[in-house]
This record gives C-alpha cells, sequence and structure tokens, in this order.
C-alpha cells in the first residue's frame, strides 16, 4: 500500500504492508533509529513521535494511518541554530541516564508543551505518565519541561 508522510518536513512516499506499525516504518523504512520501542504495547512511550503534532505511541498506530499526516521524530527537532529548546532543557538539567526513554520524553514533552505551554510541575508529571524511565529520571524530566516552558518565555 502506497503512503505519503511527511516525515521531520520532508515529504515521503513508500510502499508499505498494510499492518506494517508506524514505528517499525520510521526504523525500518526511514532509517530513524531514534524511535525506540520498548514493550510494543504502548506501555513504556519510548516510540512517542508527534503525527501532526499530537504526541502518538507510534507501537500501537498503523503507517498507513499516518498517510497524508506530518510526522515528526527526535530526528527532527533541532534546527540549523542548534537544539530544539526541549533538547537543550534535556541536556542542561541532565535529564537523562540511559538515554533509552529520552527520544520518548523529549517528543512527549514537546507535545505537552504545544498543548500547555505553563504547566505547573503536577501538568507536567501527569502529562508524561505513559512515558516510563527504567532509570527512575524523573526529577530531571520534569526540572527540564518546566526549564524548557521558562524559556519559552524567553
Amino acid at each position: 500500500m502506497k503512503v505519503e508522510i511527511a516525515v521531520n518536513g520532508e515529504k515521503t512516499t513508500d510502499d508499505v504492508e498494510p499492518r506494517l506499525l508506524l514505528a517499525h516504518y520510521l526504523r525500518e523504512v526511514r532509517g530513524l533509529k531514534a524511535t525506540n520501542i520498548g514493550c510494543d504495547t504502548s506501555s513504556c512511550g519510548a516510540c512517542t513521535v508527534l503525527v501532526d503534532g499530537e504526541s502518538v505511541k507510534s507501537c500501537t498506530v498503523l503507517a498507513v494511518q499516518a498517510d497524508g499526516r506530518q510526522v515528526s521524530t527526535v530526528e527532527g527537532l533541532a534546527g540549523d541554530d542548534g537544539l530544539h529548546p526541549v533538547q537543550r532543557a534535556f541536556q542542561q538539567e541532565h535529564a537523562l541516564q540511559c538515554g533509552f526513554c529520552t527520544p520518548g520524553m523529549v517528543m512527549a514533552s514537546v507535545g505537552l508543551l504545544s498543548e500547555n505551554p505553563h504547566p505547573t510541575e503536577q501538568e507536567i508529571r501527569e502529562g508524561l505518565e505513559g512515558n516510563f524511565c527504567r532509570c527512575t529520571g524523573y526529577h530531571n524530566i520534569v526540572r527540564a519541561v518546566r526549564r524548557a516552558a521558562e524559556g519559552a518565555d524567553a
């Protein structure tokens, strides 16, 4: 089945199996390996990407469901002027340990901040529910999201 998906701003056209998951499409067809697959059941959030700006678990979305839509992965966040503010905040607040959850956490945070640019700590914690950090780095992750939100005002 042919799909046309704008991945990180680049229009792509590919023939895919109708049952191919978006996570596998991104990793295997598009070569975007930062989208991790942790659980295959949408429980861990390692595969979180944005579809038309909305945070989704790509291990439970078919690639054909993304046909005609815009998909953003962590590889597409940084611009010519450097890291995305959320990526920079994660770096500054040491919001990663092993790094496995980081791409999903960053994308979930970008989605959260697009919906709520000034979240409280509680709203951040609730907004990131479903994204697990096996290293339990939640405190620094929440601080990073707050820092990114504060930077949005600068």
